[in-house]
């Protein structure tokens, strides 16, 4: 294992400690929940605050919520661009600790170790933590990151939580204007580069021994929402080759999907929910309803997998006589990682003695929306328990946080305007 500076020790520690501490603000006993704007979301954000503010940073709200800590540049520097981190603090239900908080809390500890030091440099820092990413309450995603691209959709202000509150009522609750949201965007002059870090929330860095790792693209995707109307009948009277079996036309579905994405690296493709209302084992299901999510780094892959996929769901469904009904639900294209970026990340990982291994990421992230003002990069760091995420045995290690601190300090430090 190499050594790792003292320091950079330090920050890994210190990051982890508050990734600890900032889990226990939580919705449920004994397990990590925290959406958007409730009770426990507003108290993560106070405590962001407070651990920014001893970091020497200012800190400010907008209207989406998102809580942003800026370190000021070197005197005469003050007006320049910044170079803007940061990642989401809601979780998802039953979650890990670590997605999204880490982005938020390890380069927070690197700004505590160069505000102990007195240094500053040619361009301000601003840490942002994003309110809102998961869409687990309103189910609308990227909500704070959106804000500040410019690009958040006004429409979702109507939806409504579990319990019928609206989006707008909880800003509101939440001491929020929702009418002012248009004021949290930022122009694009403001913003020298948005560099994310985030857990892989995967294996590969894991398989292959590696802390950390450079994102090239964070994955495109499609979805779809699909109904299958067949017709129910006895489980033992209609003959097998009579069938218009809902379920199995369903589940030949999902196989094809399965084989059709599995023919190229990067290309994946799942049936997450597979439903089959009022079934009974002694009838053959009517009725289903499915997802369908397709996602690549190259667009063109995954065009091209979705109208097979398409294409096969029409010959499926007349072979079976079934209908199937299929609602778009999802469309977001590929976002590269500027090349600048990723090489000035690369040069932090080989200068600090480990390999460079470049990976797309298939999950989204607050980057993606902020791709829209800025130039992104993504700096994954590796987990443990082969890799698994959105789930309470995500982990990662001191170490590891350590490293991830050597190389983003590195990367700061040497970052060129």
């Amino acid at each position: 294992m190499k050594d790792v500076p003292e320091q950079y020790r330090q920050c890994g520690r210190q990051a982890m400690q508050w990734l600890d501490q900032l889990a226990r603000h939580s919705e449920a006993p004994g397990m990590l929940t925290r959406t958007y704007l409730t009770p426990v979301h507003r108290a993560a954000a106070e405590q962001l605050t407070d651990w920014m503010l001893q970091a020497g940073m200012t800190v400010r709200r907008d209207h989406a919520g998102n809580v942003i800590g800026r370190y000021e540049a070197a005197a005469g520097s003050e007006d320049a661009p910044a170079i803007v981190t940061g990642s989401h603090f809601d979780s998802v239900r039953n979650a890990g600790k670590y997605d999204g908080n880490l982005g938020i809390l390890l380069p927070l500890a690197c700004i505590a170790e160069w505000n102990r030091q007195g240094r500053r440099f040619a361009f301000p820092l601003e840490v942002i933590g994003f309110s809102e990413e998961e869409g687990v309450r309103f189910k609308a995603t990227l909500l704070g990151s959106r804000a500040i691209a410019g690009t958040f959709d006004q429409g979702v202000l109507g939806n409504v939580d579990s319990e019928g509150v609206s989006m707008r009522e909880a800003m509101q609750a939440a001491g929020f204007d929702a009418g002012r949201i248009a004021e949290a965007a930022w122009p694009r002059s403001a913003v020298a580069a948005f560099v994310e870090v985030h857990i892989e929330q995967g294996p590969l860095l894991l398989n292959e021994d590696l802390p950390v790792g450079v994102v090239t693209a964070i994955s495109g995707a499609t979805r779809f929402m699909a109904e299958v109307r067949g017709l129910a009948g006895h489980a033992g009277t209609v003959p097998m080759h009579m069938r218009r079996d809902a379920a199995m036309a369903a589940a030949e579905i999902g196989l094809f999907i399965e084989r059709r994405c599995s023919v190229k690296p990067g290309l994946v493709g799942t049936m997450g929910i597979l439903e089959v209302a009022n079934g009974a084992a002694n009838v053959v299901p009517g009725n289903a309803a499915f997802s369908i999510d397709i996602r690549a780094e190259q667009d063109g892959d995954r065009l091209s997998a979705v109208s097979d996929v398409v294409a096969e769901i029409e010959r499926i469904a007349a072979r079976r006589q079934v209908e199937i009904a299929l609602r778009k639900t999802h469309e977001a294209s590929s976002v590269p990682c500027a090349p600048r970026l990723q090489d000035g990340l690369a040069q932090a990982i080989g200068a600090a003695g480990w390999p460079v291994r470049h990976l797309p990421s298939g999950a989204g992230h607050d980057a993606m929306a902020i791709a829209a003002i800025a130039d992104v990069a993504m700096l994954f760091v590796r987990c443990g328990n082969g890799g698994i995420s959105h789930h309470p045995d995500e982990t990662m290690t001191e170490f590891d946080a350590a490293v991830a601190a050597q190389v983003f300090s590195s990367f700061v430090e040497h970052y060129q305007p």
